[in-house]
């Protein structure tokens, strides 16, 4: 049996960069990364975008070239996945029945598209975008697509849409709450979203529920909606979340319900045991009081950072600004903070010049932005919120005036 000072399961940005930043930090014992895919650690969000489009290739994508990895010794074990760990003797169980010890783990496994339920779930032609794998077998039906249906509305969904409105085909998304986007923004930034898409020719539904899949010689034909009609599709997408993959670490009894909750050092209730990233539900500074999980790459890489510092005995607990991007058309969506439970809005800028914020605000005090083609407002905006600055709705809507005017001093 194997035995490594460090074991890391998940090779995403999250994993990647635990290991990245442990070596940097000096530590020297034996280190390995365990993934379920074949690949080395890349780059997931080109996949919505770039890569689906075919403007980047894979290669460009890869977080670190394989000789990286092999001369910082860092083991690499691709195409295996943790389906147990025995946190008494500090073991994993991989699927391949290979059992490894461990002196620490680090859980950066992330999670699995949710899939649809109904009725018609299983037939072909339906559609993740989480891994290479996923975007490849979608993008070998490409030719023989002419209408897409996109369940989901989040950026996932419209990122596709985008891409799949460019490369000709017939896009229709359906959202099941009253607009897009509105679980991540306000109102306004939607209604922008979805007059650009209408604008581009992708159909947007909203406040439609699916209830089955339409099937035809074992494909999917078609979407069923609650309502009674139906869509008529070649290719289903669906974009409605991920399931946290801990598993393994809640079978072994570490807390959790929405992932696997993890302290401000992002240390499981087991011993030696971290989560990182998209499975870590977490206390955050800036969501309000929220118990919450951050599925960004921003909360992978600072995540990562808290462990590899308290391993190599530099502990600093978490306490990062969350940031988020979205790239649809020409467009790039850069986001500051959290607008979890905001009481007010201010626009600055105007939507019809296609560069302005949407600025949140929870008792006066900043606490989120959405800049679209803003990047002056975006950079500028991180310090009002992670200092929670209290602005006036006026003066930050006055565009004359930059953002940095009220940095602390």
């Amino acid at each position: 049996m194997q035995h490594f000072d460090i074991v890391i399961v998940g090779a995403g940005h999250g994993g990647a960069q635990a290991a990245v930043q442990l070596r940097q930090l000096g530590f020297a014992g034996s280190m390995a990364m365990i993934g379920d895919e074949p690949e080395l650690p890349y780059e997931r969000p080109p996949l919505s975008k770039e890569y689906l489009s075919g403007d980047k290739d894979f290669e460009r994508m890869l977080i670190r070239p394989a000789a990286f990895w092999a001369e910082r010794n860092v083991t690499m074990l691709t195409g295996q996945r943790v389906i147990s760990i025995d946190p008494d003797a500090r073991l994993v169980n991989t699927d391949d029945r290979e059992a490894l010890g461990y002196g620490d783990l680090v859980w950066a496994a992330g999670g699995a598209p949710r899939r649809l339920t109904c009725e018609g779930h299983d037939l072909a032609g339906i559609h993740a975008i989480r891994t290479r794998a996923d975007v490849d077998l979608l993008k070998t039906e490409l030719a023989t697509t002419r209408r897409v249906a996109i369940v989901g509305g989040g950026y996932i969904g419209l990122e596709a849409a985008a891409v799949l409105a460019k490369l000709g085909k017939q896009v229709v998304v359906l959202e099941a709450l009253d607009r897009v986007l509105a679980r991540v923004a306000g109102p306004a930034l939607s209604a922008f979203y979805e007059a650009e898409h209408h604008a581009h020719g992708v159909e947007i539904r909203t406040g439609v529920m699916v209830t089955g899949i339409i099937g035809k010689d074992g494909r999917a034909a078609g979407v069923r909606l609650a309502d009674g009609g139906s869509i008529d599709a070649d290719m289903v997408v669906v974009g409605i979340g991920i399931v946290p993959a801990v598993a393994p670490l809640t079978d072994a009894g570490a807390a959790g319900s929405n992932g696997v909750d993890v302290d401000d050092h992002c240390r499981t209730s087991l011993p030696h045991v971290f989560a990182i990233g998209d499975c870590a539900a977490h206390d955050n500074a800036f969501s309000g009081g929220a118990h919450i999980r951050l599925e960004s790459v921003q909360n992978a890489h600072d995540m990562a950072a808290v462990v590899a510092k308290l391993l190599t005995g530099a502990p600093k607990p978490y306490h990062a600004v969350p940031w988020f991007w979205s790239n649809q058309y020409d467009l790039r969506l850069q986001t500051m903070g959290l607008s979890i439970g905001h009481d007010a809005t201010v626009l600055r800028g105007d939507p019809g010049a296609r560069s302005f914020s949407v600025v949140y605000l929870r008792n006066g005090k900043v606490i989120a932005l959405d800049c679209v083609n803003a990047v002056k407002d975006y950079v500028q905006g991180k310090v009002l919120v992670e200092k929670g600055v209290a602005v006036g709705p006026v003066a930050l809507a006055d565009t004359a005036v930059p953002l940095k005017t009220w940095h602390p001093a």
